[in-house]
């Protein structure tokens, strides 16, 4: 991060969340330990340094230490007093109007998220179906869900820290979905989850569509790693990572992922727990692994770690296919035709996928503690779905050491986190993150990675 200039200014909304009650303004501006503040101003400070080259959240605050953000309240209205404000965000003394919309949904959904979820007692989270309403909630507060149209959503995952030809590749893959009308959900941040959206944003405007959704999905913990891109044109904060994996299965329509780090293989594993629940067997679910030829490997290993820990089923749930963007979003655009006309045959709304089934287990959220990570059950006597979510967590947890603030800091505390698990499983886990470290994906090219995990094998 170079350039670290700053700007003071005061900021209108933009479009929504012009009014907020007195008790709503004490409760942003409370700075005691825990209070909403800090939150807030953290979520805006990333949105603020959209673009910059940088994963690590500490890095971001410690790059803007004076950074602070007021609310002042108008007999009209509310506006946003931004001090020493990141100049980037910023074109001739004016907010980048983008940047100004993602401020107000930040606060739209903080403020929901603190009054609904957290304090409110509207759901059970101690139950899946009310994990599932609190996420419908959120994603119906922030707009997001449209009743009545047949936007078919395309979520793309992958790497925020990709080679240029990966990058490209993405890009490719999003242009041909947007030339098919497809619209596209990601992370919302760089790299893998930058390039479908800009790809799709030319296909749009290729075939003159003036309405297409490129819909971002983050969380506190890692919005600062991942700051949203700038294509975003709808941006949604979910409370957690497992509520922002739930959003993502539930708006889309089918998924494709492209080479990652461990959070991509911490979502791929989410969506086989999904995939291989036997309640879900049978529902169209369209999934691609894509990728340029260069990733034969990349996938090679990742497939071999997936088959020696879940079984040969595997292979079944989705379909790899490399070099060949046409190809991938032909098949994407027909699975989903296939996935709108069977919600039509059952009666089933297109807009949010109430039917698949997700565990309690997979739905709660996990805090990569060096207890938690040390007793995760990484073994076959279990069914393989439970498997997958146990692997998930335990990809959760590096992700944590490597970018999150807490997750650092424990590590850096109590040194790295322990994973145990079944010899053959732990030795295909060891070489795929040994495959990371070597590609690079764990951090920035240029950056020295220093393991936040220690793999013991049973």
């Amino acid at each position: 991060m170079n350039d670290t200039s700053t700007v003071h200014t005061i900021v209108s909304p933009e479009g929504s969340l012009e009014v907020l009650s007195q008790r709503e303004m004490m409760e942003l501006l409370d700075t005691s330990n825990g209070g909403l503040y800090e939150q807030f101003r953290r979520c805006c400070l990333a949105v603020l340094t959209s673009g910059a080259e940088i994963d690590d959240t500490r890095a971001v605050l410690k790059a803007y230490p004076d950074f602070q953000v007021r609310l002042v309240h108008k007999e009209r209205g509310i506006l946003l007093k931004l001090e020493n404000a990141p100049a980037s965000a910023f074109v001739d003394g004016r907010m980048i109007r983008g940047v100004r919309e993602h401020l107000f949904a930040v606060l739209r959904d903080l403020l929901f998220m603190h009054n609904e979820i957290h304090q409110g007692r509207r759901f059970d989270l101690n139950t899946s179906a009310g994990v599932t309403e609190a996420v419908f909630s959120i994603l119906r507060n922030a707009g997001v869900l449209r009743h009545g149209v047949s936007h078919q959503i395309a979520v793309c995952w992958g790497g925020h820290s990709v080679s240029r030809e990966e990058y490209d590749y993405s890009k490719l893959v999003g242009y041909e979905l947007g030339l098919r009308g497809v619209h596209v959900s990601t992370g919302c941040g760089p790299g893998a989850m930058k390039g479908p959206m800009k790809g799709a944003a030319v296909g749009h405007t290729k075939q003159r569509s003036a309405h297409g959704r490129y819909i971002g999905i983050s969380e506190p913990g890692i919005i600062a790693a991942e700051s949203p891109n700038p294509i975003v044109n709808e941006l949604v904060i979910m409370p957690d990572m497992e509520k922002r994996l739930e959003a993502f299965v539930r708006l889309g329509h089918a998924f494709i992922i492209f080479p990652g780090g461990v959070g991509t293989v911490e979502e791929i594993l989410y969506l086989l727990s999904i995939l291989l629940h036997p309640d879900n067997a049978g529902l169209p679910f369209p999934l691609v692994l894509s990728g340029p030829h260069s990733c034969r490997d990349y996938f090679r290993v990742l497939m071999e770690f997936l088959g020696e820990a879940l079984g040969d089923g595997v292979a079944a749930q989705l379909r790899i296919i490399i070099g060949e963007p046409v190809t991938v979003a032909r098949e994407i655009k027909a699975a989903m035709d296939g996935v709108f006309e069977f919600r039509q045959r059952n009666e089933e709304a297109y807009y949010f996928n109430w039917r698949v089934r997700l565990d309690l287990e997979l739905q709660k959220p996990f805090v990569a503690t060096h207890e938690n990570m040390a007793a995760l059950q990484i073994h076959r006597e279990q069914p393989v779905h439970l498997l997958a979510a146990q692997l998930r967590r335990a990809f959760s947890g590096i992700v944590a050491g490597n970018v999150k603030e807490d997750g650092m800091k424990r590590v850096e505390e109590h040194g790295p986190f322990e994973i145990h698990g079944d010899r053959g499983i732990m030795a295909k886990f060891d070489e795929l993150l040994r495959a990371f470290v070597r590609q690079k994906r764990m951090r920035l090219p240029g950056q020295v990675y220093n393991p936040c995990y220690r793999i013991i094998a049973r």
